[in-house]
């Protein structure tokens, strides 16, 4: 499961290595983030147009809220993975939501590595997304999805690999 997952490496006869965030590591989750959850926004946004709730991104969002006052990383992380899975969930889109499944683990580890970016940012990030998902405006779901993903990617990298 931590193999399937991307936590560890496995070799034979070697035994198992933990997963080490390089550079093209952080690039392709960042850039899968941008494919799954940008198209994600803009679907969640039209099921809103057909009639589907947006109780379980409300319910993510004011829990994110809580544990952003709380300030425990660890938390934080998990919130904004839940946050962001909610979105996908609300496309009804099975294999969409497999796909996510599949990389929430290490959304969350990066999410939580990189707990030292500001998180107000990112909250607030959330609520401006959420309000246009449940406006049903699907390009500016869009557009503020891309932008709250990429507007990370720089920084993340600093936090990954600061300097020497």
């Amino acid at each position: 499961m931590l193999e399937v997952e991307g936590f560890v490496t496995s070799t034979p006869r070697r035994g198992a290595v933990v997963s080490t965030w390089t550079s093209r590591l952080i690039h392709e989750l960042f850039d899968l983030r941008e494919v799954l959850e940008v198209g994600a926004a803009g679907h969640a946004a039209r099921a809103v147009v057909r009639g589907v709730a947006t109780d379980e991104l409300e319910a993510a969002l004011a829990w994110s809220q809580r544990v952003v006052e709380d300030g425990d990383p660890y938390r934080i992380a998990e919130a904004s993975t839940r946050f962001h899975e909610a979105i996908v969930a609300m496309t009804g889109n099975s294999l969409l939501q497999a796909s996510m499944r599949s990389v929430s683990g290490r959304v969350q580890w990066l999410f939580y590595l990189t707990s030292a970016l500001d998180v107000h940012d990112a909250f607030h990030d959330h609520v401006e997304l959420a309000a246009a998902i449940a406006r049903g405006d699907e390009r500016m779901a869009e557009a503020l999805a891309y932008s709250h993903i990429e507007r990370d990617r720089t920084p993340s990298f600093a936090v990954l690999h600061p300097p020497a």
